[in-house]
């Protein structure tokens, strides 16, 4: 009796403690502490990039006129997107490969996960937006502009962005439900699902299901939306009679493809090395393609879609001659 007493105590106690760590351990890259700072350059860089490529867009899209329609309202989301996607982890990823300062509160762990989680939710949607915006302007061009009027878009931002937020906040319940009694420790230079999830040291199956519930409601709902909107661009522009008009029609498509396969590529990576590569993809490697997977559409984005868009070089040409004549804006 009196050791059911104890075992029902001890339990009570690990209970009302939860197991809960004050603060967690972010160990940057395993194996590559020696060369951190090394590391830091290119990653800082790129983030310079990000940060100027996008906030340079987003503002010459809303300071030129000639860039208000759909596809550039979408593109501005986009950026905005990016910026506030790479920002919920690079300051703290410098500052780990920097100065060392590696600990995170536990409640701050969470938060930074519920961003990442739904600004990469965010940017998917978006381009999948994107997508169905390049459709009805190749598909449907006469009815373009009535179609995706501004509270449509609004409208659609707005829904991609709940759908995100609803689907990832239960990531925080389910991480802090989790006891962690054998380390604190995060091989990460940042906090996502799976990796807080895989040093707890309770049963971890449910986070494992939902995590792969949540991707496919996302990337694979919106990798599908996409996969039929170029379907059906492609029968389009296949019906075309010019050849030049099949060549401009899809012309307008080459950026969005290629920011496509920048963002999913490592997305992919990252998701399946996550749940099936653990023991084959060295750790430093999984950890440098989570980085870039945040990293890489931010730098890219801008920078492709200015070599690969007309009317946006076009406006740099003359937003850069204006400054030229105008330096001080008098």
């Amino acid at each position: 009796m009196l050791h059911h007493e104890l075992s029902a105590d001890i339990m009570s106690f690990l209970n009302s403690t939860s197991l809960t760590p004050d603060s967690f351990i972010l160990n940057g890259i395993p194996g590559l502490e020696e060369v951190h700072m090394w590391l830091s350059f290119p990653l800082g860089t790129m983030y310079c990039i990000a940060l100027t490529g996008n906030v340079g867009l987003m503002y010459l899209i809303y300071s030129e006129e000639a860039l208000h329609r759909p596809m550039y309202i979408f593109l501005a989301l986009l950026s905005f997107t990016d910026v506030l996607m790479c920002t919920s982890t690079l300051p703290n990823t410098l500052c780990i490969l920097w100065f060392n300062l590696k600990e995170i509160d536990f409640n701050a762990c969470l938060t930074q996960m519920f961003f990442v989680h739904t600004f990469t939710g965010m940017e998917s949607g978006v381009l999948m937006l994107m997508a169905l915006d390049r459709y009805v302007a190749i598909c449907y061009p006469l009815r373009y502009a009535t179609i995706l009027t501004n509270p449509v878009i609004a409208k659609a931002g707005l829904i991609t962005f709940t759908r995100g937020v609803i689907l990832v906040i239960p990531f925080a319940f389910l991480t802090k439900r989790l006891p962690f009694c054998r380390t604190n420790v995060i091989p990460h230079t940042y906090c996502d699902h799976m990796s807080v999830a895989k040093i707890s040291c309770g049963n971890i199956k449910i986070n494992r299901v939902y995590g792969l519930l949540v991707a496919l409601l996302i990337g694979g709902f919106d990798m599908l939306c996409v996969a039929i909107s170029y379907t059906m661009i492609l029968r389009t522009v296949v019906s075309l009679s010019s050849a030049d008009a099949r060549q401009k029609a899809f012309g307008t498509c080459t950026a969005h493809i290629c920011a496509i396969v920048i963002t999913y590529v490592p997305a992919f990576f990252t998701f399946f090395t996550h749940r099936f590569g653990e023991h084959t993809i060295p750790p430093h490697v999984h950890i440098i393609m989570a980085n870039l997977y945040l990293l890489m559409p931010p730098t890219m984005n801008p920078l492709v879609y200015g070599a690969k868009t007309k009317q946006i070089r076009d406006s740099v040409i003359r937003f850069l001659f204006k400054w030229k004549d105008n330096p001080h804006g008098i």
